[in-house]
């Protein structure tokens, strides 16, 4: 039997004999619960801390990569991590999603690879890029929310003649923590430069609500994800100017759903975005789990913790699990927020509170 040192903490105590029970059950890579504090807390222990990233900053940043680094470094892409300052340097927005900013110039394409983490693209800045997930083209504009589900070859392409910047979130860390990630890089031919006005998927499924087509294939009918892969700018807004007519209270929040299942968008992420009118705030709330919300337009504040962070278009900011959350707006803003929600539904640990002004 091969003999691995032991790295776990080593337990003392004052009566010899039990300190040395504790040297011998830390030779068997065994630990005494007894001894052992704060595993089980009165409310979550999270690492993560509140953070706003700023737009002008990201868009300086993102610049510069491009100036610097061509887009067959990184894994064959040119992102920037947004890394929580209470991570220890890791670079994770919280210690269950990767958030991070994907920079493309003019002519460039990042070539196809898949991997098990989901993803999402939600367009901050910028247009004309298309992507294409297992070959099915999407172009992407500002405002659109673009889905890359697990293990879906995609690529991305610039043909137009500006730059464009968009966010994207995956639930890495979590499958990570499930020790099942994997990664393929993608065919070593000529990337696919083909381009449609209508990906495929919205032909299908992007017809309108409630309208979905019979007699698909069942096997795609049957994955895990939305098979509408992109949500439209458009649709986004006229469904929050619908809902803000129908309710006084000047803020409107709306959930992307799956249009052929009453269900997320994927298994892992919860995507959902919110219309503030001038001078409204939201109710002060908290939930279990990572938030990570991306101001589209509009200007206003909001409220994480104890602590009051100015917003403005282009701004990420990450609410972290039971942290106290509160948007103001300033100006009408809207705002982009995606979540590991299913997850925790599905384990029945979420949980949702609004809490006393």
């Amino acid at each position: 039997m091969i003999k691995i040192a032991s790295t776990a903490m080593r337990y003392h105590a004052d009566n010899p004999h039990l300190d040395g029970f504790y040297a011998d059950i830390d030779e068997l890579h065994l630990q005494p619960l007894w001894e052992m504090r704060g595993l089980l807390t009165p409310n979550p222990k999270v690492s993560a801390v509140p953070h706003v990233w700023g737009s002008a900053e990201l868009r300086k940043a993102a610049e510069r990569s491009g100036q610097l680094v061509p887009i067959d470094r990184g894994g064959d892409r040119r992102v920037l991590a947004l890394s929580n300052p209470g991570l220890g340097g890791k670079p994770f927005i919280s210690s269950t999603l990767w958030a991070a900013v994907q920079f493309l110039q003019p002519g460039e394409l990042a070539p196809a690879h898949r991997h098990t983490p989901s993803a999402l693209r939600f367009v901050l800045d910028g247009g004309g890029v298309y992507t294409l997930i297992d070959g099915d083209p999407i172009v992407m504009e500002r405002g659109d929310l673009v889905l890359t589900p697990a293990w879906t070859f995609h690529e991305h392409h610039n043909p137009s003649d500006q730059s464009m910047m968009w966010l994207d979130v995956l639930d890495l860390p979590i499958v990570a923590a499930l020790d099942a990630v994997f990664f393929e890089e993608g065919p070593s031919a000529e990337a696919d430069q083909s381009v449609a006005p209508q990906s495929l998927s919205e032909q299908r499924y992007g017809q309108g609500p409630g309208l979905v087509p019979t007699g698909v294939s069942q096997i795609s009918h049957d994955r895990a994800f939305s098979p509408l892969t992109v949500y439209r700018w458009a649709d986004t807004d006229a469904a929050l100017n619908a809902l803000l007519e129908a309710d006084a209270s000047g803020h409107a929040e709306l959930r992307f759903r799956d249009p052929s299942r009453d269900r997320d968008v994927m298994p892992t992420l919860r995507c959902e975005m919110r219309r503030i009118s001038p001078g409204v705030a939201t109710p002060v709330d908290r939930q279990t789990g990572t938030r990570v919300c991306a101001v589209l337009n509009g200007s206003g504040s909001v409220t994480l913790g104890r602590e009051v962070y100015s917003l403005t278009a282009g701004d990420i900011f990450v609410v972290p699990s039971w942290c106290i959350h509160q948007l103001q707006a300033t100006t009408t803003m809207d705002v982009f927020t995606t979540s590991d929600a299913p997850v925790l539904e599905a384990l029945e640990l979420f949980r949702r509170s609004e809490v006393p002004a």
